[in-house]
């Protein structure tokens, strides 16, 4: 692995355009590194990994240096929110790690996550919402409209601001590392 993967990453040339931006601008930092492989990458196995090589491999991306790892999808079931919640409270997280989870923009998976990550001092919850067509129709049986619904309910500032409240207290970090403030 590269000492200062910033190294790895030039410039790409910029294209000149008056009535467009992002042509023209110019990358100038590394990105941000993220591992989705205890998510992601653990769902598409055959066998997927039990808590124990789970939490080896969670080992092994600290080693390596990452210092965003996102750790599972909490309300998926027990096995997951064990793993995520185990890794928590045994102090298994660096400090300057922050450990990301996913989950639905639905109130009861969102409070189940943050649940999950009670007692972390960084973390991301990351939340989204299936919107296919196929989705939407076989899965939720919802016009387009109901499941903007649900993603504008799950996302609204106050509901996650009381999940975050009552299950991370202070020690909340914003995405960009710094201290996240909330006001009552």
């Amino acid at each position: 692995m590269l000492r200062d993967p910033s190294t790895k990453y030039r410039p790409f040339p910029t294209i000149d355009l008056a009535d467009r931006q992002w042509p023209s601008r110019v990358i100038t930092q590394a990105p941000r590194w993220l591992s989705t492989d205890l998510r992601d990458g653990n769902q598409a196995l055959i066998d997927p990994m039990d808590a124990e090589k789970k939490t080896r491999f969670f080992d092994l991306l600290v080693k390596v240096g990452l210092k965003e790892i996102e750790v599972g999808f909490p309300s998926a079931g027990a096995t997951e929110f064990d793993f995520i919640s185990g890794l928590v409270k045994t102090d298994r997280i660096p400090d300057d790690v922050f450990v990301q989870v996913l989950t639905q923009s639905r109130r009861d998976l969102i409070e189940t996550s943050f649940a999950s990550l009670d007692g972390a001092k960084q973390a991301i919850v990351h939340l989204y919402n299936a919107v296919s067509p196929a989705w939407r129709k076989i899965v939720f049986g919802m016009t387009r409209d109901e499941v903007k619904q649900i993603a504008i309910e799950g996302a609204k500032p106050r509901n996650l601001l009381d999940c975050r409240t009552r299950f991370l207290g202070r020690g909340v970090r914003r995405g960009d590392g710094r201290a996240a403030t909330h006001r009552r």
